[in-house]
């Protein structure tokens, strides 16, 4: 091997070896969905059980305001409901590969520590894709017909959009609980998180100040924005938020990434070596 072909990898520039180290861990992650399916059917067994339970159980004493089938107003809800508790996922496998010693490996490894990070988003992110299709497959079967087009796209778009901000909720709190017992019990977070939002019932429908809780949800601008671009029944209330449901579908994930991705890398940084 010639002095030239010695010296070539110091001349890659830090982009390259950030991308290449980002690159592994999305490898890496991928490698593991691919040799154990089981999470994966794990993850989006919850959404298909409420939606079974809520659209056939309970969809026929639901009311939709403005009118509509409650059905078509559900479905969107559940996208966006897989996408929320996406971020207790996160926080498991972090804090796995935490508990585990796989980070300490990585930090003793000449590789930039915000690659670790971003690999984890990247992976999820093509995760979510997966159970964004499934999901919607199982709701076309169960009659849910949307709009098709451009607001099919954009409100797909607007689903991972969340979900990106929320990978960084998931980091975060993996690199700061301590074992996956503790990982798996931020349920209790996740589950009001998403009840007192608009993806099982509008707002307007809860007592006034649980009204005004549930309209100004993250989740509930993404639900709404969804079921607009999906030309589903929106039930949209008269609050400023609730009319502007599109603009803060697109606002609320850069303040989460904005306040989390900081933190994420911070908590990384410091960790024991």
């Amino acid at each position: 091997m010639s002095a030239t072909d010695l010296s070539t990898p110091s001349t890659r520039s830090s982009t390259y070896w950030l991308l290449a180290d980002c690159w592994n861990i999305v490898r890496r992650g991928l490698t593991h969905y691919q040799r154990q399916p089981v999470n994966i059917a794990w993850q989006l067994g919850f959404p298909i059980l409420s939606v079974l339970l809520y659209g056939y159980v309970f969809g026929s004493a639901m009311t939709v305001p403005g009118g509509g089938d409650y059905q078509d107003f559900l479905m969107p809800g559940m996208f966006v409901m897989t996408m929320a508790f996406g971020f207790i996922n996160t926080a498991t496998v972090v804090v796995y590969d935490s508990t585990k010693g796989v980070i300490d490996r990585f930090r003793s490894m000449p590789m930039a520590s915000s690659a670790v990070v971003a690999g984890r988003g990247v992976t999820d992110l093509l995760v979510a894709c997966a159970e964004l299709a499934i999901m919607m497959l199982t709701a076309l079967a169960m009659g849910w017909r949307p709009d098709g087009g451009f607001g099919f796209l954009a409100a797909f778009g607007l689903l991972l959009w969340l979900r990106f901000a929320l990978i960084w909720i998931g980091v975060w709190l993996g690199l700061l609980v301590p074992n996956p017992e503790a990982a798996g019990g931020l349920f209790a977070v996740a589950f009001p998180l998403t009840m007192i939002s608009s993806i099982f019932v509008a707002p307007q429908l809860m007592p006034d100040w649980l009204g005004w809780v549930a309209a100004w949800n993250p989740i509930s601008s993404t639900a709404a924005a969804t079921r607009e671009l999906f030309g589903t029944p929106v039930g949209g209330g008269d609050s400023w938020v609730e009319q502007h449901a599109l603009l803060m579908a697109g606002v609320w994930p850069v303040i989460l990434t904005a306040i989390f991705l900081p933190l994420a890398v911070r908590r990384f940084r410091k960790l024991s070596r």
